[in-house]
């Protein structure tokens, strides 16, 4: 009797296990397929959302745009206003899909992991990076987040900015530091590298800065005598000031910084100066004077304009600079309760030695060699115009830098003493 059990020799059951498990690896196979598709379709709507613009990505057919600005190639840093950002559908322009071909797929990624001013990190690569974001690798920390020194698997070193998302936090700042300096390059702001945007977290990946900041340097307990010397810190300040006058007159639009003081200073082994945290920062067009905003800053070293009316423009960091200058020139705080009382707010203390010719006092004592006196008048002048109560009467940054490199003397044909005596405070 023939047995039915069998199918060309093999037992049937066999058989239908063999089907069973080659249609299981197949489905596999489609969803694994599928599963990387839409996480790189997810990943390239979320960076539209978060960075608030993209470069325009050539289109072609199942690729339509909306909203789209034509910049010769790109868009400025900010890109406008939300209506004239490039927002890129793939998939059928009729339809409005989401049903991309593969080689779509693969030009899309093309396009996005090489946008031209930065890289999308996947958040396992900056936690490989960081050692699992371990306590250890943090190098710095505070309302905004956290800062971790990382390693890339090319062996370079960077700094990952980790965002606290407290009610939404973590999404503006990220959008505002990308709008800000996502395409910058100078040598006195720090480099935005990338990026990273999945789920909630936030991750911004910074140049790394291997000397601290400039706050470290001027009031931590370094011994007697400071390594800053006055040529290193008029070094930094010179730097720091290029730096701004960067964001405020070499680009468009103007970035104002809004919160310039010493812990956001990044020195290298050098001396060089990177001014940092851009996390406050805002555009400002060039048909605006200013932008009326809630008011953000450190305390001690707003402007007071800004601190009474909420009317920011590139005057506020100018004033912030001032403030930094006198802290840079005197070791002391912008604001300190251990002093007595006549000592406790900077600015007040430096206006009152200045006016009473005692302008050598304000120097830190702990520096070695003391400043000769026309450096000192040139340094404590600067001071002054930066710090005018009249934001119409502070000098661009522009002037400032030019000041300290001693091309132009903030006051020509009259003494400075004379200056500094009738300076209105």
């Amino acid at each position: 009797m023939a047995n039915n059990k069998t199918f060309l020799g093999l037992n049937i059951y066999t058989v239908v296990g063999v089907v069973f498990f080659v249609a299981a690896l197949l489905l596999l196979v489609c969803l694994c397929a599928r599963i990387r598709r839409r996480r790189f379709i997810h990943s390239a709507l979320l960076y539209d959302r978060c960075a608030g613009y993209v470069a325009k990505i050539q289109t072609g057919p199942g690729v339509s745009e909306k909203r789209v600005k034509d910049e010769g190639g790109g868009t400025p840093i900010g890109g406008g206003n939300e209506g004239d950002m490039v927002v890129v559908v793939v998939g059928s322009s009729s339809q409005g899909s989401l049903s991309p071909s593969a080689s779509m797929v693969s030009s899309l990624s093309s396009e996005v992991a090489n946008i031209g001013w930065g890289r999308w990190y996947m958040l396992r690569e900056l936690e490989i990076a960081t050692n699992g974001f371990c306590e250890k690798n943090v190098i710095g920390e505070g309302g905004y987040g956290v800062v971790y020194r990382a390693v890339l698997p090319d062996c370079s070193v960077v700094a990952v900015k980790s965002l606290l998302d407290k009610k939404g936090q973590a999404e503006k700042e990220f959008k505002v530091e990308v709008e800000a300096i996502g395409k910058v390059r100078h040598k006195n702001l720090v480099g935005l590298i990338g990026y990273c945007a999945e789920g909630t977290q936030r991750k911004l990946v910074y140049e790394y800065v291997d000397n601290g900041n400039l706050e470290q340097w001027l009031h931590g307990n370094l011994g007697p005598v400071s390594p800053l010397t006055w040529d290193i810190r008029m070094k930094i300040t010179l730097g720091t000031a290029k730096g701004l006058a960067y964001l405020h007159e070499g680009l468009e639009p103007k970035v104002v910084h809004r919160d310039i003081k010493s812990s956001n200073i990044l020195l290298d082994k050098k001396w060089n100066s990177k001014v940092s945290d851009f996390g406050l920062a805002k555009l400002l067009g060039p048909d605006a004077s200013h932008v009326t905003t809630r008011v953000m800053g450190t305390f001690g070293c707003v402007a007071p304009e800004y601190a009474s009316t909420g009317m920011l423009n590139e005057g506020s960091d100018v004033y912030s600079f001032g403030i930094l200058l006198m802290e840079i020139i005197s070791g002391r705080r912008p604001v300190d309760y251990a002093r007595p009382p006549r000592e406790v707010n900077l600015v007040e203390w430096f206006k009152s030695l200045v006016a009473s010719r005692r302008g050598d006092e304000v120097v830190d004592p702990l520096i070695d060699v003391q400043p000769s006196p026309r450096a000192l008048k040139r340094a404590l002048l600067v001071c002054l115009r930066c710090i005018d109560l009249d934001a119409k009467k502070r000098p661009k940054m522009g002037q400032v830098v030019h000041m300290l490199e001693g091309v132009e003397f903030p006051f020509h044909g009259v003494s400075p003493i004379f200056k500094i005596r009738s300076f209105t405070f």
